[in-house]
């Protein structure tokens, strides 16, 4: 007798009751992302006006690491929290996970940490979509998927990128495994989650690709080049970042104290470059930068070093940013030497660098799209695989899995392999 889950009836009470719960996720992502990034905006803004604010790093990085000590320990470990949850689902996401995240995060912004806000978004739409667990009863299966459309939800709305949210959602949690079973729902939460931010007010950067007709094999190949110089310093970045956040644990165990020394850091480097504040924050006016001429190597040589002793010594926001930055203007600098426009060379490293870093190719690709248009497809695909190739099966995300180990990887590092 066949399942009637899958007649027609069934499916169709099963998409409508998904498009529901995954519109009402997407809304909540999209609001809590539009303030957020109202919030940074404001912030950012701020401290470009009284650029001494960012002598008080320190003391912004005591506050928020006193702020996580005494009411967010739960909570600490973020999107790795939110992904373990996926994988090994036991309780639900405290609801503070939103609140601490955006204060945090806007904190490390105001004073000049160079941070991003994909975890800030991927942190807020996860633990707000899983407050509707309690009221909807879901079994453990259901609730993977809700928290996978909190993901995609939260991702889209900050990066105004439905397409590359909603694979995310699905990508992120395991190499070389995508979850189908959350596919319409993370849609639709991405989908709508952009949207509500879009309709109150958010106005996201835009990054111009002019058309350049049909690539040259030339182009292929520097695009080629520029995905496996990408992937060669995501791997760096993840190493780096991992090796600095170890050794500030070990050796400053109060986070307090270890984000005060971190802070330190970062002005000292800030004042040691003449008070240059273009390697703080999120980078997007260097990321823009990127796009119109050549940059010299060293920039994305410092925005990589701060934003590693930004987010190795703990203070919040995320990688993804910064990491966009770093690729861009990695991509700008090879410009000079190589067969393609520096507005293309700028649009692949931009996304291919993240693509190896969190292990999500296919998310990239998709963004490359919406970002900067269909015709950079072709040339971003082929730098975000290569990328995603050779940067090994660590990640950004510590809780990330391996379904599959990546292709000439036949020792994987020790990661835990993802449930079958």
């Amino acid at each position: 007798m066949p399942d009637a889950h899958f007649t027609p009836r069934g499916i169709a009470r099963s998409l409508a009751g998904w498009a529901v719960i995954a519109g009402v996720v997407g809304v909540l992502a999209g609001i809590a992302s539009a303030v957020f990034l109202l919030s940074l905006d404001a912030a950012t803004a701020w401290r470009e006006t009284h650029s001494w604010i960012i002598v008080a790093l320190p003391l912004g990085g005591l506050g928020i690491g006193l702020l996580y000590q005494h009411l967010g320990a739960s909570v600490e470990a973020g999107n790795n929290l939110v992904l373990d949850e996926i994988h090994d689902p036991k309780k639900r996401l405290p609801l503070r996970m939103a609140p601490l995240i955006l204060v945090a995060t806007v904190a490390t912004h105001l004073f000049g940490g160079s941070a991003g806000r994909e975890g800030t978004a991927v942190q807020m739409g996860a633990s707000l979509a899983d407050q509707l667990t309690r009221w909807l009863h879901l079994e453990r299966h259901d609730r993977r998927i809700l928290l996978m459309a909190g993901i995609s939800g939260g991702f889209a709305a900050v990066f105004g990128t439905p397409l590359a949210g909603m694979v995310f959602g699905l990508e992120v949690l395991a190499i070389g495994a995508l979850r189908f079973e959350a596919l319409f729902p993370c849609l639709v939460a991405a989908v709508v989650g952009d949207r509500v931010t879009v309709a109150l007010g958010v106005q996201h950067t835009v990054y111009t690709v002019a058309p350049w007709g049909s690539p040259t094999w030339a182009g292929l190949g520097a695009a080629l080049a520029v995905g496996l110089a990408c992937g060669l310093v995501a791997r760096f970045f993840t190493q780096a970042t991992r090796g600095i956040g170890g050794f500030a644990k070990v050796r400053i165990p109060w986070m307090p104290l270890r984000l005060v020394v971190g802070g330190v850091l970062v002005v000292a480097g800030t004042l040691a470059l003449g008070f240059d504040t273009r390697y703080l924050g999120l980078g997007i006016p260097l990321m823009v930068e990127s796009f119109t001429h050549p940059l010299p190597a060293w920039d994305f040589v410092l925005k990589f070093a701060f934003t590693v002793v930004t987010l190795g010594f703990g203070f919040k926001g995320g990688e993804v940013t910064p990491l966009f930055c770093i690729g861009a203007t990695l991509g700008s600098a090879a410009a000079a030497v190589l067969p393609l426009p520096v507005d293309v060379c700028a649009g692949i490293g931009f996304v291919a660098l993240f693509a190896g870093a969190a292990n999500t190719p296919l998310a990239c690709i998709l963004m490359a799209c919406e970002l900067f248009g269909v015709h950079i497809g072709v040339p971003a695909a082929l730098a975000c695989v290569a990328s995603y190739l050779v940067s090994g099966h660590a990640g950004i995300y510590k809780s990330q899995r391996i379904a599959q180990a990546k292709p000439g990887n036949s020792s994987p590092e020790a990661i835990p392999r993802a449930p079958q």
